[in-house]
């Protein structure tokens, strides 16, 4: 992973010795810098706009492609005002998965199609097979770009005939950032147009998306170097030209490498605004049970259970319900709501949350699965439906972290990173759920710090990713479960298991009124 040519010269000038990490997600671009020992010397942050199903398609989730490149801009602006320039060795991205753009040049031709957009639901019936499972690594899902691309060249061809360049989050930041049109192959798998044995894109699946192999992005190995930051680009963004930037990864398997997950026989579980858990894999496999995609590493494999409902839920709850008063104490409102739903007992009063708002992904792969909340009286408040919300989704949990680890059959250490770690309740509610201590990462923006670690070591700040990742990486606390709660949460897990397969009748029939 050593950087080349000029970039060696970069690198090995005095005083060079920290990295940026830039973390473009769905909420918002975040910028990191970090030096060797992984210490976050200054952390800037600006917010991206999203619209929900208000271009008047169902299921609609998009962004403009300039709103992550201005968010960058800005993220990276106040970083840079902290922290000297010339002492930053390298850039990498990562970025939110499976979101997509098209371009003609530079110029998008429309907005940005997010992973959370299931507007594709037919295309996912129809084009699905365990054929592109097994190509791709990926069960038949809204989720991927594949289905969205097949979306818009049945209902917008004009878009895709003048696209001169489809790609990922991570192609268009890098174009913005070098003048090249590049992705990592941790950053272009998640469009689901990938062979996943080859890493490299597949024909076959490009042309079942509708869309030519020409238009995409070269891919590059992790820990590549992609080029070097524009003249334009260092005036956006007070980077100094010629700053090499690296090749990085999607926001999950980043994710993993913050957490330590490099090797085979850890399991971290991201509480992002997604909920991800996996393990590192040597070899390629595909299962229901997971979704395979390219570790940020540089070689080998994840196998990743996943659910589109994450800290989305929170942030959908707060947006939807808020505001929520005055304590006169400046909290946020899921601070607020966590002061008031810690008070009270484990099982919400026999509320059970089903956090499918944006379908079910693993196990079940059911893009018409709906949300559901049952065991409501009159003696249940908005606190009680955020703490069951919370519940749900680490009942969720259970079930991912279970399938993956039954899957790669080995024991595993357990770490938790994430935006929703961060919640004091949520991290027990989490550990009293799934009946096992569970260790907290101590850097809160894990995802950032995987992009640093890969970073600093194509830098040269570190001999190889395992050696980055054990001198950035740092553990923070043990969460211990209770076990009054566990006993709590058992009984009710089994009831929970049951509303899926239950209540998936109603979810069809409900199907064609949802927006």
């Amino acid at each position: 992973m050593a950087l080349e040519g000029e970039g060696d010269e970069t690198v090995g000038r005095e005083g060079a010795d920290l990295v940026l990490a830039v973390d473009c997600s769905t909420t918002a671009a975040k910028a990191v810098v970090f030096d060797a020992t992984g210490r976050a010397l200054a952390t800037g942050r600006h917010p991206i706009p999203l619209t929900r199903s208000a271009v008047g398609i169902p299921g609609a989730h998009e962004q403009h492609a300039d709103d992550w490149w201005s968010a960058t801009c800005v993220a990276v602006r106040a970083v840079v005002a902290q922290v000297d320039a010339t002492r930053i060795a390298s850039v990498t991205v990562t970025h939110q998965r499976e979101s997509f753009v098209c371009l003609d040049g530079v110029e998008e031709l429309r907005p940005a199609i997010l992973w959370l957009d299931s507007r594709a639901r037919r295309e996912v019936e129809e084009l699905g097979s365990t054929r592109v499972h097994e190509v791709s690594g990926r069960p038949p899902d809204t989720t991927p770009s594949l289905y969205k691309i097949a979306w818009l060249a049945r209902h917008e061809p004009a878009v895709i005939e003048r696209a001169t360049r489809i790609g990922d989050v991570g192609a268009y930041l890098s174009l913005r950032l070098t003048d090249r049109w590049a992705s990592s192959w941790a950053s272009a798998d998640s469009t689901g147009l990938m062979d996943m044995r080859t890493l490299s894109w597949s024909a076959e699946l490009c042309d079942l998306a509708g869309i030519r192999v020409e238009q995409l992005p070269v891919c590059v190995r992790p820990g590549d170097v992609v080029g070097e930051v524009t003249a334009a680009a260092a005036a956006a963004t007070g980077l100094r030209a010629g700053t090499p930037v690296v090749a990085g990864g999607g926001d999950g398997q980043c994710a993993a490498i913050g957490a330590g997950a490099v090797a085979p026989g850890t399991l971290y579980l991201n509480v992002g605004t997604a909920l991800v858990c996996g393990s590192v894999s040597a070899d390629y496999s595909f299962d229901r049970s997971y979704r395979t995609v390219a570790a940020a590493g540089g070689s080998g494999y994840l196998l990743e259970a996943f659910l589109s409902s994450g800290t989305y839920l929170v942030t959908w709850f707060c947006e939807t319900f808020g505001p929520f008063g005055s304590t006169g104490v400046a909290l946020a409102p899921e601070e607020l709501l966590e002061v008031a739903a810690a008070k009270i007992a484990p099982g919400s009063g026999g509320l059970l949350a089903l956090p499918y708002w944006n379908g079910a992904q693993t196990p079940h792969w059911d893009a018409a699965a709906r949300g559901a909340v049952v065991g409501w009286t009159g003696g249940h408040t908005r606190a009680h439906l955020y703490r069951a919300l919370l519940e749900g989704i680490a009942f969720e949990a259970k079930t991912l972290v279970d399938g993956v680890a039954a899957a790669v059959g080995a024991p595993h250490t357990r770490l938790v990173t994430g935006g929703g770690s961060r919640s004091a309740l949520w991290a027990q509610v989490l550990a009293d759920v799934s009946g096992s201590p569970l260790v907290l990462c101590a850097e809160p923006e894990t995802t950032a710090l995987g992009a640093g670690m890969i970073g600093a070591t194509a830098a040269g700040l570190h001999p190889d990713l395992a050696a980055a990742a054990a001198a950035m990486g740092h553990l923070g606390r043990t969460v211990v479960p209770d076990p009054a709660a566990v006993a709590v949460y058992a009984d009710l897990g089994e009831i929970h298991a049951t509303l899926y397969s239950a209540l998936r009748p109603a979810m069809t029939a409900l199907r064609a009124y949802s927006p």
